[in-house]
């Protein structure tokens, strides 16, 4: 067994996620940090998103986040710092404008997400003008995304899971474990390589983008990789949010059946939501908590996939991982995003009351927004283009659609058995 790598805690950029990321939760949970700026829906008039007087707390939002940041800067690359706080503010503010762009009321219709124009934006810029020197320090995606995967653990409670009731739990698990083995071994046929495979069974499988970047950061797949995916769910979620309810109501299916069909099949949470208020208000409520039941797998798939890279996508021929071993390799946010969750679940929930722990994670919730939008922004300002829309000679795409047809097709199945009343009393 070797030496103990204390230096790890400091320099290494896993351990600052969870040390940032769960001070950002202390700071949340304890009050201190009660409330962030917000922007608004808005149709025509983009100046009708921002209010005046919270002009200076985006600005002094930008400044936290920019020391706690550059405070793990400074410990794992010194020189990045010096000009780490300029690029910060442009990475900040594309995430900003990808924010405003989103809260416009027919693409939020649309489901085109925050994240979306985060990559745009950064592809643009990145393919365009190009990224200069100065700018590189801060272009850190996967620093921001564990970060914001951290902070995500405590929005995934036990309570929600408990809400889902059984019937959304069974319709998730069923789903979930079949749709992700078939469309893994689908892409692994094609000639896709393990990772970018991982994340595309877990893109089309649990829960679209927040699932994509988990198991990315996982299987330390390509930034590049990552971003394809999250780009094609989101694509892929416009012709679903419209065309599944129209096939829903152009057959009579059940209101409860269609939304658990839409909630298990749609890959966004905003176009679930969006798609099932096209059916009806009952289904947009059964595509909620079946969308909610698949959430809740996110740190479960991400930490077995982990243990899988560690244990035998990464193990040489004949070596034996030590336990030490094994915890060096073991990506430290995912460690940190379960213990998030286990610890608001079980011990805040119990100790503080539901209603404020709700409250507190909101406002997390407002904060991994944010490094979400960075690191998309980062994503996209390393990336170039050609080679975005040549990954893996277009297979990964086929692969998607492929998967997300069997997909509604199973799911379709299940959600008549479940809430159809064929074997038993519908739930709802």
């Amino acid at each position: 067994m070797g030496e103990v790598e204390w230096s790890s805690l400091w320099r290494k950029e896993d351990w600052w996620a969870v040390w940032l990321g769960f001070l950002l939760l202390a700071l949340t949970a304890s009050g201190l940090i009660g409330w962030l700026p917000k922007i608004g829906r808005w149709s025509n008039n983009i100046g009708s998103s921002i209010s005046l007087p919270d002009i200076p707390y985006f600005i002094l939002l930008g400044l936290g986040l920019l020391a706690l940041l550059a405070l793990a800067i400074y410990f794992m690359d010194k020189e990045a710092l010096r000009t780490y706080w300029a690029g910060f503010m442009v990475i900040f503010s594309l995430a900003f404008v990808g924010m405003v762009l989103a809260n416009q009321e027919l693409i939020h219709r649309l489901g085109l997400e925050y994240v979306l124009w985060a990559l745009i934006f950064g592809l643009v810029l990145g393919n365009t003008v190009g990224v200069p020197e100065w700018l590189k320090p801060a272009v850190r995606a996967e620093l921001y995304i564990k970060i914001g995967l951290v902070l995500l653990g405590a929005e995934i409670l036990f309570q929600t899971i408990i809400a889902a009731g059984a019937f959304g739990i069974i319709q998730a698990l069923v789903v979930v474990v079949t749709v992700w083995l078939f469309c893994y071994y689908l892409a692994l046929r094609a000639g896709i390589k393990k990772s970018m495979a991982s994340v595309l069974a877990s893109g089309v499988s649990i829960c679209g983008v927040s699932a994509s970047i988990a198991t990315g950061g996982a299987v330390k797949a390509k930034p590049k990789e990552v971003s394809y995916v999250v780009s094609v769910i989101l694509l892929v979620a416009i012709p679903m949010l419209v065309g599944l309810p129209f096939i829903a109501r152009a057959v009579g299916m059940p209101e409860a059946v269609a939304g658990a069909w839409i909630g298990g099949t749609i890959d966004t949470t905003p176009a679930v939501v969006a798609a099932g208020a096209l059916y009806s208000e009952k289904a947009m409520a059964v595509a909620a908590i079946v969308k909610m039941a698949q959430n809740t797998l996110i740190g479960v798939a991400a930490f077995v996939l982990s243990l899988y890279w560690v244990l035998k996508v990464e193990r040489k021929p004949g070596e034996r991982p030590s336990p030490l071993e094994i915890w060096y390799r073991m990506p430290k946010f995912v460690v940190g995003f379960m213990l998030a969750s286990l610890i608001y679940s079980f011990v805040l929930i119990p100790s503080l009351g539901e209603a404020t722990v709700r409250a507190a994670v909101a406002v997390s919730k407002g904060l991994r927004k944010w490094f979400f939008s960075m690191a998309f922004v980062s994503i996209g300002l390393d990336t170039k283009f050609k080679e975005l829309v040549k990954v893996e000679g277009g297979k990964p795409l086929a692969v998607f659609i492929v998967a997300q047809l069997f997909n509604i097709i199973l799911t379709l199945a299940i959600a008549y058995c479940l809430f159809g009343g064929l074997f038993f009393p519908p739930p709802v």
